[in-house]
């Protein structure tokens, strides 16, 4: 019998591996949807394992080789390369008007400007960074 625990309600990829919960290594099919796949719009009921998926590509992406020690993706990645991560979380907050939306993105976008040394480089109504395009506009 294990010592490790279920994470329930944990959706953070770092915390599960760092404090030795239990975790079903799925890191073979994110490698899979990283290297062969293009666009993905991730539509899956409520607790589903959507927010882990993000966390867990957010890892991946920021080279955190360490947390997918013993996992499929330390086997199959070769280069650990850190990129820039644009992360919004639109639960946080309550959006009862186009401006309350509008005010949180431009909160983030500077936020991204001042972390990635970008200040005033992103236009307000789009983001773009390398090969992603958001646009906001409503």
């Amino acid at each position: 019998m294990s010592d490790k625990i279920y994470p329930i309600g944990i959706q953070n990829f770092e915390k599960i591996r760092k404090e030795g919960f239990f975790y079903v290594d799925k890191t073979a099919l994110v490698y899979q949807m990283v290297k062969t796949g293009s666009y993905y719009f991730l539509s899956r009921p409520r607790r589903f394992g959507k927010s882990l998926l993000v966390s867990t590509l957010e890892a991946y992406f920021r080279g955190k080789k360490e947390l997918f020690e013993g996992l499929a993706m330390e086997k199959l990645e070769k280069e650990w390369i850190e990129h820039p991560i644009l992360h919004l979380d639109l639960n946080i907050e309550k959006y009862d008007s186009p401006q309350s939306l509008e005010d949180i993105l431009e909160k983030a976008i500077v936020s991204w400007e001042k972390l990635y040394q970008l200040d005033g480089k992103i236009q307000t109504g789009c983001v773009v960074c390398g090969p992603l395009f958001v646009d906001y506009r409503y």
